[in-house]
């Protein structure tokens, strides 16, 4: 008689409470995953991102050969000057924030309003580590509120080396490249910790579009941007992340 009862009480339950209660418990299941997935990496290496399958994809579409480059080290096998070209680059205030850059968000949404200007990224090397090991590219709400999301548990669970050491290892850095290891052996013929730092700043400044500007054959503009990076680098001075 109970259970006939409770399927009653089950089956007479308004259908809005139902989807309520499921995606109340979907909702806790993906963060528990979440939280599981970052807790993980915060000791194993990433083999593969979701960015890398993507392009995968992309590549077959385009009738080419599913082709990827990668190779995990660990940041002390990294030439440091491939810190600062990121950091000069990318992220300024890398080893001070907590995720997010305030201030370059400011500015961004200002000059939206003020000059009509599209709004620009303004992601933070945190940021960009959170999009390409656990979500996906590109614009919505939805993914920006998941990256924010994964962009606070990586700064709570890991330390700034273990961010940097992540990002040099999974951020797209050409066709089919990924981190700094192979796009040293690739594109220089040499292992990552025996870069340059006009190597280091060379491929740093290809990382806002590296599936159209290459290291490997730089452009006039290529090459000036660079310039501007190994100025940046001088300025910044080394890198110091253990905190």
């Amino acid at each position: 008689m109970t259970k006939k009862r409770d399927k009653e009480t089950s089956a007479s339950r308004p259908l809005g409470k139902r989807i309520a209660r499921w995606l109340g418990w979907a909702l806790l299941i993906w963060v528990l995953a979440s939280v599981a997935g970052v807790l993980l990496y915060r000791w194993a290496p990433v083999y593969y991102t979701p960015l890398m399958i993507i392009r995968g994809f992309e590549q077959k579409a385009d009738g080419r050969e599913w082709t990827i480059h990668h190779k995990w080290v660990s940041l002390r096998y990294i030439n440091p000057a491939m810190q600062q070209a990121v950091v000069a680059s990318e992220d300024n205030l890398f080893a001070e924030h907590h995720g997010f850059d305030v201030k370059q968000m400011e500015i961004a949404l200002q000059e939206a309003r003020e000059k009509g200007k599209p709004l620009r990224g303004a992601s933070t090397i945190s940021q960009q580590t959170a999009r390409n090991v656990f979500l996906w590219q590109g614009g919505g709400w939805l993914r920006k509120g998941m990256e924010a999301w994964f962009t606070v548990l990586i700064e709570l669970m890991w330390s700034k080396e273990r961010i940097m050491e992540v990002y040099l290892n999974s951020i797209e850095m050409g066709d089919g490249i990924y981190g700094a290891e192979a796009v040293a052996q690739m594109n220089f013929g040499k292992s990552a910790r025996n870069l340059s730092r006009s190597e280091c700043a060379l491929i740093a400044a290809t990382l806002p579009d590296p599936l159209h500007r290459d290291s490997a054959h730089p452009t006039p503009g290529l090459l000036r941007r660079r310039q501007h990076i190994l100025k940046m680098m001088r300025l910044i001075g080394p890198i110091d992340l253990s905190r």
